[in-house]
């Protein structure tokens, strides 16, 4: 489907120039010009100086990324910048991060940022090499995000390469190597210990106990360690640049390799990148340039924060008296052990199966023979050429035409195994591979005004773009029953019959935009800043009657001390205040949402019984749908103390309307899905700080960047006549999330408890005004529920707001040290304010595991007053109720990264060639002061915060590298 815009389009270039500024020396100036130099920040389509800049931006320099042994580019954002919530969404090799600029901006479409590399529009940066970024500019008001119109409101995050610089060839090589493994291991109990429990439940529930003699058993499997491992992780950038008064160039090649702590061999990521940007001064009114680059990247993983099964979920259920492998088959009940495919060790032993603790819970040794060979696998190509054209005085005219390709997919190979009587596949093997691909491309144009007259300083920018999205298709193909026995030989090449060959294929829904925009920067003498931008969106994702949308926004500065009668002081050098407003959209929907369209599936009969296809629409349209639009407002100062210290302040709110989701309609109307409604409102505020210190003495440096945020989440409605939204559920607690107005948003939603009572007299003084019991069936040791409504029953009427899973403080601090050659930073963040719920036992599974905590249940009158007795038909819903008892608080503060670095001597070093060589050697995640008692409190997969349910740990590292130029 390909749906065009009716308006006329125009056609946009991402604008980016440069500019020198030099420092302007006073008097008996003691300052080293070269310290003055203005520093220079990306703005959307172009630069400004910091000194100037009117919005909300954070700046990240490559200087700040080089040294960051990231996995994934992004990640290196976390504790950077205040206002930036990042996430790791898992330990897993190759996982990415959750990444929110000021809060969730919706409960029902996409929440990710606007990600522009280079100008070109991308859907993230996990394919981008780390050592490639120059910068990365963070745009978190409206008023610097406008310019982005339709797609800014939530948040833009601008990256640039690496660009060459004029001079001699200058080759560069960064790598390291390192090992990783578990920072924290969960407190389970061991098979004496289970053994005495479960014997308790039955016993507490009047039934016979299990197990005659506990002690026997003594420690047993600790599947923990049969999990985990030590993983390895290594990277290596070789890049090259020069360039002459008309030619620059840049070329770079990476690899980056990392396997899990968690079963290596099915727990891995690799990436392959290279890398050529080019610029070219043809004459002096003509310049053209390009960026190019291609990734290749393949990976593995677990069945990770998922309580239904994978290896780490497992580990967590599984009783610790089953054996990891068997080597005397006389300790075992042998039928167990008697179907043919069961999965077994090259010693020919079996691995042990659980004969309490089945459904999706297998040994985890087995489970890995299942997913051998299995692989996922993208390449993308992403680049742009431009012109830049220099006219009259002060015009430049630039064109850029962009464009990404990518391909990804997958192929899996299921072999005949038997890991349980509740998981297995005895039937038939299987091979599957999905490919996909899909290609994007824009063009823009800008046209810029420059000029200074007199003390006035103006830079008017106008452009026209359009973008063609998700042009490709897709398909899948299934073989079963092949004539082998191990993942080695897996092929598509054996003839078979085809009955066993199933295959299916799509096409991509295209879309696409066009846009208009301009932006006015004006100042007088350095003093009076403003800025105002405008952008007019048009979008085939909306409804006919909403197109086309305006997004327009201001903001204002004042540089203070740039005041005649601002006194000169070594107290306070440089104050600026400033302000600014915006609109921005959001249309992160999908693809056409207000259209109906017709799909099979209505299939019906004739009078001769034979069956014809039936279509029906699949929902209502809804031609007034629009983009969700957010209203944004920013206050804040800037500070220079002592010329030493920086503090920057922002106050904000941001407000958005008529956010896009389902909504409800009656069941006869006889559609298959809910037709899509600009219903509700949401808003966040907040505050933000950043405090820097830097300061040199002869050959010792010392600089300190600190930043705090507090962001206050609340939902303002929903739609009319809905009371809230059901968000994530768990197990047979079914929802413990919800979406209530006037609070944040997915709040855990849960029964709230008074203790646990310590006898019967307690239970029968637990009456509701009727002198009748509130607890009929409850018993010692058995949760007090608090009657909220008052109704005198205990009901879902009764659950109340729990607690926010949205961190309400993050914070970060980076400290670094140089002394002579020595290097030394130490990174930390950390984030509080929010629950998490602590999912990992599987209440399904009565003989599942449990953590240590048990052991202070309660066990008679006065041994606690926290936790409940052991029951297994729990009448009284101890255990099956979400509860407050289930919610821990999930503040921490990581120290995520501690570097020492040597660098030789340069007299040393060009004495065999070289420029400059550091070693240096890397803990990361060294230690984590928290008091949640799971794996890891940094929970995130999208917007599902805060529930943890097996997640997997990001791991402790420690590298050796260095780094080396030609």
């Amino acid at each position: 489907m390909n749906i065009k815009l009716t308006k006329s389009m125009g056609v946009v270039a991402v604008m980016y120039f440069t500019a020198n500024f030099s420092a302007q020396s006073k008097v008996n100036d003691t300052i080293p010009k070269e310290q003055k130099i203005e520093e220079v920040v990306m703005i959307g389509y172009g630069t400004q100086k910091k000194s100037n800049i009117t919005g909300a931006i954070s700046s990240i320099k490559a200087s700040d990324l080089e040294n960051m042994p990231s996995g994934k580019p992004e990640q290196a954002l976390q504790g950077r910048a205040a206002g930036v919530n990042v996430i790791t969404n898992s330990g897993q090799p190759g996982s990415s991060a959750t990444i929110r600029v000021r809060g969730i901006t919706s409960y029902s479409s996409n929440n990710d940022p606007l990600w522009v590399v280079d100008g070109i529009v991308v859907d993230g940066i996990g394919w981008l090499n780390q050592s490639d970024i120059e910068s990365m500019e963070i745009l978190k008001d409206g008023a610097s995000s406008a310019i982005y119109g339709v797609s800014a409101a939530r948040g833009v995050i601008l990256v640039t390469t690496k660009k060459g610089k004029k001079g001699k060839l200058n080759l560069s090589y960064n790598g390291f190597y390192g090992i990783s493994n578990a920072a924290r291991k969960l407190d389970l109990l061991d098979a004496r210990q289970y053994a005495s429990i479960i014997n308790e439940g039955f016993s507490n529930d009047g039934a016979a106990i299990r197990f005659q003699n506990p002690e026997l058993f003594g420690k047993g499997t600790d599947w923990q360690d049969e999990v985990f491992g030590t993983g390895e992780r290594q990277s290596h950038d070789i890049s090259i640049q020069a360039g002459s008064d008309k030619s620059t160039f840049f070329g770079s090649f990476g690899y980056y390799g990392q396997s899990g702590i968690v079963m290596s061999d099915i727990s891995n990521y690799k990436r392959q990148t290279a890398r050529l940007n080019s610029t070219h001064k043809v004459t002096d009114w003509l310049t053209l340039g390009q960026t190019l680059a291609y990734t290749h990247q393949s990976d593995q993983g677990i069945n990770a924060n998922n309580e239904f099964g994978g290896p780490l979920s497992s580990a967590v259920n599984l009783d610790p008296i089953t054996q990891a492998v068997v080597t005397d088959m006389s300790t075992i009940n042998p039928t167990n052990y008697s179907n043919p495919y069961i999965v077994r060790d090259a010693n020919g032993n079996p691995y042990g199966i659980s004969p309490y603790v089945n459904q999706e819970m297998s040994n985890p040794n087995a489970f890995r023979y299942t997913q051998l060979g299995n692989k996922n696998w993208s390449d993308n190509i992403i680049g742009n050429v431009f012109a830049e054209v220099k006219f009259l005085k002060n015009l430049t005219f630039k064109s850029s035409l962009n464009g990404k390709k990518a391909y990804w997919g997958s192929q899996s190979y299921t072999p005949l195994f038997y890991l349980s009587p509740t998981s297995s596949n005895t039937i038939q093997n299987s091979l599957s591979r999905a490919t996909q691909n899909k290609f994007e491309w824009s063009m823009e144009n800008t046209l810029n005004y420059q000029d200074k007259f007199g003390e006035h300083s103006l830079n008017v920018l106008v452009g026209t773009g359009y973008y063609d999205y998700n042009i490709g298709n897709g398909q899948s193909v299934t073989h079963t029953n092949l004539p082998i026995v191990s993942y080695l030989d897996a092929s598509f090449n054996f003839e078979l019959p085809t009955e066993n060959r199933t295959s299916s294929a799509w096409d991509n829904v295209e879309w696409n935009k066009a846009s208009y925009f301009a932006r006015a920067i004006y100042d007088y003498k350095n003093k009076y800043l403003f800025t105002g931008t405008l952008r007019y969106d048009g979008s085939s994702l909306f409804g006919p009657n909403h197109h086309w949308g305006l997004f327009p926004s201001f903001s204002l500065g004042w540089n203070v001390n740039n005041e005649s009668f601002w006194p000169e002081n070594n107290v306070i050098n440089t104050l600026k205040i400033r302000g600014g407003y915006g609109t921005l959209g959001n249309d992160g929907i999908g693809t056409y949402k207000f259209a109906s369209f017709y799909v099979s599936g209505a299939n019906y009969t004739n009078g001769n019984n034979t069956v014809n296809i039936g279509y029906l629409p699949n929902t209502l349209a809804n031609p007034d749908l629009k983009w969700e639009t957010t209203n944004q407002t920013n206050i804040a100062a800037d500070f220079k103390f002592f010329n030493a210290i920086n503090f920057t302040v922002d106050f904000y709110k941001k407000t958005t309307h008529d956010i896009l989701r389902p909504i409800q309609i009656p069941g006869y109307v006889g559609v298959t899905n809910a037709p899509v409604a600009n219903v509700g409102d949401m808003e966040n505020k907040g505050v933000e700080l950043e405090l820097g210190y830097k300061k040199n003495w002869n050959d010792f440096s010392l600089s300190i960047n600190t930043n705090f945020a507090y962001n206050e989440n609340k939902v303002l409605s929903l739609e009319s006549g809905r009371e809230y939204l059901d968000g994530d559920s768990f197990q047979s607690m079914g929802v413990i999330q919800r979406t209530t107005i006037g609070n944040p948003y997915k709040s855990f939603y849960g029964f709230q408890t008074l203790g646990v009572f310590q006898n019967q007299a307690q239970i029968n003084s637990h009456v509701n005004a009727n002198g009748q019991l509130l607890q009929s069936d409850a018993k010692p040791g058995d949760f007090i529920w608090a009657d909220i409504n008052g109704d005198g029953d205990i009901t879902d009427l009764d659950k109340v707001n729990l607690g926010s899973s949205i961190p309400k403080y993050n914070f970060g601090a980076t400290v670094n040290l140089n002394y002579k050659n020595w290097d030394l930073m130490v990174f930390g963040q950390g984030a509080a304010g929010h629950k998490i719920f602590q999912g990992l036992r599987r209440l399904d599974i009565l003989d599942a595991n449990y953590q240590t905590k048990i052991l202070d249940r309660w066990t008679g009158e006065g041994s606690t007053n926290e936790n409940p007795r052991i029951t297994r038909d729990d009448p009284n819903k101890n255990y099956s109720r979400l509860s407050n008892w289930y919610l821990q608080k999930g503040d921490y503060f990581r120290i995520k990264l501690v570097q020492v670095g040597y660098t030789l001597p340069s007299e040393t070093t060009q004495s065999f060639g070289v420029n400059k060589l550091r070693f240096y050697i890397t803990a990361e995640n060294l230690f984590t002061f928290t008091k949640y008692t799971g794996y890891d409190p940094e929970i995130a997969g999208g917007d599902s915060f805060g529930i943890d349910r097996a997640y997997y740990p990001q791991a402790k590292t420690f590298l050796l590298g260095a780094n080396i130029t030609f």
